[in-house]
């Protein structure tokens, strides 16, 4: 389809949890939905360019320097790909973020900052259904 239009706040909080929204060979699309306050994920980077729009509540997107920056509903940020960050609900309420990458999602990587490791090498983190990794204080669970 050469127009896709999808509203993505409304999506949110009909599946409470991240979901590949657009998915073509130059680019593609999620939506983040982090619940509760202080759920995050893990310091990573992504090989292509991307970029985060707050569409509600609050996020804190952290760096390896110990810098940061929030992200209030109706700003975004571009993040160039091999720069690896944290994205954190720092909110009173769920989290709804959009994301865009270069390149389709099945080319994505997920780079740990502390192992280096691709988190979905070998599909271990559902790739192609979109979950993705929150922790919840400090145990982790899988996005479902």
């Amino acid at each position: 389809m050469a127009i896709e239009i999808v509203d993505v706040i409304g999506l949110a909080h009909e599946r409470k949890k991240r979901k590949i929204i657009m998915d073509t060979r130059k680019m593609h699309a999620w939506m983040h939905y982090y619940p509760n306050p202080g759920d995050h994920d893990d310091l990573h980077c992504h090989p292509g360019d991307q970029t985060f729009t707050c569409l509600e509540g609050e996020c804190s997107m952290s760096f390896p320097d110990g810098g940061s920056m929030t992200l209030k509903p109706g700003m975004t940020a571009l993040i160039e790909g091999g720069s690896f960050y944290q994205l954190e609900n720092t909110g009173d309420g769920p989290m709804v973020m959009l994301g865009t990458r270069t390149g389709p999602n099945s080319a994505n990587k997920h780079i740990n900052y502390e192992t280096g490791e691709d988190f979905l090498k070998d599909g271990a983190v559902g790739r192609a259904a979109g979950e993705g990794m929150i922790m919840h204080a400090s145990q982790s669970v899988r996005n479902k």
